[in-house]
């Protein structure tokens, strides 16, 4: 009985030095300058440190050591065991338990791959929210529990806690904001986790989201941050379905029936191709003389795609056309102009 009081004795021990030791290293991951984390990373050793004077006064009183005072400080450890601390203890192993495996349950959740639909991106924003609450939950809770097995009347806190958020809401109104517009965004799926959309004239794909902010990565890779209740307007590029729409321009002495014919035979073929067949919804249309520029006559040609393809779609078209126009001699002017110096100076005789 006495080697099972000290093996247990020595792993509770051993996560509780090893768990404190990386809370607080990740603490000092957090400050701005390397000196700060050298500090934490002492106050990791010096949490070692008390964990192993607190097992071995523990050891020195269960293995009746004549070791003092470490026997006498295991003797009201042990007391302190007894009363509350094995029920204290419990809790904090209950939350890490629960904290660590929100990441496991939601990973046996079926992963969305392949095509950008939104059922992908509800399945994706849904995670990375169900992660935030329930992380965010199990603290709490394990938190009243701790309180409540340190002897605190937890009720009462609570009233408290309930008394001094409203008065501290009036100074958090941003803060509800974002949770309440966040809801909303959520709720009515205007966006998610993989879509590439405009806010506030901010572009980028949104990286993460949660109720509180929306992070966006833009094409040069920043990360933009922007928290939800400054989303005032959005506008989402991948949503059910994408739209390319390409003007090309002809000089103006070219045929235009013939032009319009050769676009619609290279839309057609490009429309066809087995590579790029399944990235469009439908056919694509050309609309004809979009404008009557300086230099060009401008056709216009749509693409209806799938999701975020609408682009490398643009790409392709423009290369396959500039090649299809210079095999057909069609000329693809480019802006010049034609300077005029006036009349040249007359001189009258006798002048």
């Amino acid at each position: 009985m006495v080697a099972l009081h000290v093996a247990l004795a020595l792993f509770l021990a051993w996560l509780l030095g090893l768990y404190g030791a990386r809370a607080l290293n990740a603490l000092g991951r957090l400050t701005p300058t390397e000196r700060d984390d050298r500090f934490f990373r002492v106050l990791g050793f010096l949490w070692w440190g008390v964990v192993a004077l607190l097992a071995l006064s523990y050891l020195a009183h269960a293995l009746a050591w004549p070791l003092e005072p470490l026997a006498t400080w295991g003797k009201a450890l042990a007391q302190w065991l007894g009363s509350r601390g094995l029920a204290l203890l419990a809790v904090l192993g209950l939350t890490l338990v629960a904290y660590r495996l929100v990441p496991l349950l939601l990973a046996r959740l079926p992963e969305p791959e392949g095509e950008l639909t939104r059922e992908a991106v509800r399945r994706k924003t849904l995670r990375a929210v169900a992660d935030s609450v329930l992380k965010v939950a199990i603290l709490t809770l394990g938190g009243l529990f701790l309180l409540s097995n340190l002897g605190f009347n937890v009720t009462a806190l609570l009233a408290g806690a309930g008394v001094v958020g409203l008065a501290i809401s009036f100074a958090a109104q941003n803060l509800i904001r974002d949770f309440i517009n966040g809801f909303f965004i959520l709720l009515e799926d205007q966006y998610g986790v993989g879509d590439i959309v405009l806010i506030n004239g901010v572009g980028g794909q949104v990286e993460r989201f949660n109720l509180r902010l929306t992070v966006l990565r833009d094409l040069e890779g920043r990360v933009h941050f922007i928290p939800n209740s400054e989303v005032h307007q959005v506008t989402v590029l991948t949503q059910e379905w994408s739209r390319a729409v390409v003007d090309v321009g002809v000089a103006y002495k070219e045929d235009l029936d013939r032009v319009l014919a050769v676009f619609q035979d290279e839309v057609a073929r490009f429309h066809q191709d087995p590579e790029w067949q399944d990235r469009f919804t439908e056919p694509p249309e050309v609309l004809g003389v979009q404008d009557l520029g300086n230099s060009a006559v401008v056709i216009r040609v749509l693409f209806s795609t799938k999701p975020a393809q609408q682009w490398a779609v643009a790409r392709e078209f423009r290369r396959r056309i500039k090649n299809r126009l210079d095999q057909e001699g069609i000329e693809i002017p480019y802006p010049h102009q034609k300077l005029y110096f006036g009349e040249p100076l007359r001189l009258e005789k006798g002048a």
